[in-house]
């Protein structure tokens, strides 16, 4: 039997990658995102291949969650993998946050977190098997001045150890769960301007901005072993080793 995927934000960025690799696998892919347009954009993009289901719906709600395993179990059979990688980082100094911002990160980042976990949970324990992966965030790890951004730390640091306590809850069950914790990655939304290509450059002691492919194998990797478990896996030039 094929084995099945649920990612978050799949329509786009990261988990369109995540999404993209999993199906050059073979893989059954359910994605997930708050659009149906979108989703569909993003299968017409894949070629719209027979394993992959998308199911629109805001994944900071309960049922949400409830709804993307049902489907994907109907359609599937059961789930292996979640791929919680749906995420918003909105960096600002803590004065400047406004009540809508704090909301979208909180439910988004949190609640897109929390819910799917809960739902992979009681599905992975009970086939005594799985994988749960979150995308997490490097600056999590060590805050950087020269990027205010304490709330996104404030979750995303959460997430970081919430990786490593579910992780031990649900190692008896035989359910893997670790995080990845990205740092500067290229995408459409940096643009080409060669001054901010230099400051993002220097948020690393390498000198580097990595790429949506450095975090897929980094998913895969964590997808693949059989004896890691509650890890963070920093894919970030260097980023959180200290200050430089």
């Amino acid at each position: 039997m094929k084995k099945t995927v649920i990612v978050t934000g799949a329509s786009s960025g990261l988990g369109f990658a995540i999404a993209e690799a999993y199906l050059k696998r073979g893989y059954n892919v359910v994605g997930n995102a708050r659009s149906m347009e979108r989703l569909k954009e993003a299968a017409a993009k894949l070629g719209n291949p027979s394993n992959f289901l998308a199911v629109a719906g805001d994944i900071a709600k309960a049922d949400t969650a409830r709804v993307l395993f049902a489907r994907a179990i109907e359609a599937f059979g059961k789930v292996d993998i979640l791929i919680n990688n749906a995420g918003v980082f909105i960096p600002n100094p803590i004065t400047a946050y406004t009540e809508d911002e704090v909301n979208t990160i909180v439910g988004t980042n949190l609640m897109g977190f929390f819910y799917p976990s809960q739902a992979a949970a009681a599905h992975m324990a009970g086939n005594k098997s799985g994988h749960i992966v979150n995308i997490t965030a490097s600056v999590a790890l060590n805050p950087n001045v020269k990027v205010p951004a304490v709330l996104p730390v404030l979750i995303k640091g959460g997430l970081n150890q919430a990786t490593r306590a579910l992780a031990l809850e649900l190692a008896a069950s035989g359910v893997k769960v670790n995080a990845v914790a990205p740092g500067i990655i290229q995408t459409p939304m940096h643009g080409k301007d060669e001054g901010t290509q230099n400051f993002l450059k220097a948020l690393s002691p390498t000198g580097q901005i990595g790429s949506d492919q450095d975090i897929v194998d980094a998913v895969l990797y964590l997808t693949d072993s059989n004896f890691t478990t509650g890890t963070v896996l920093a894919v970030d030039g260097g980023m959180a080793t200290g200050t430089w």
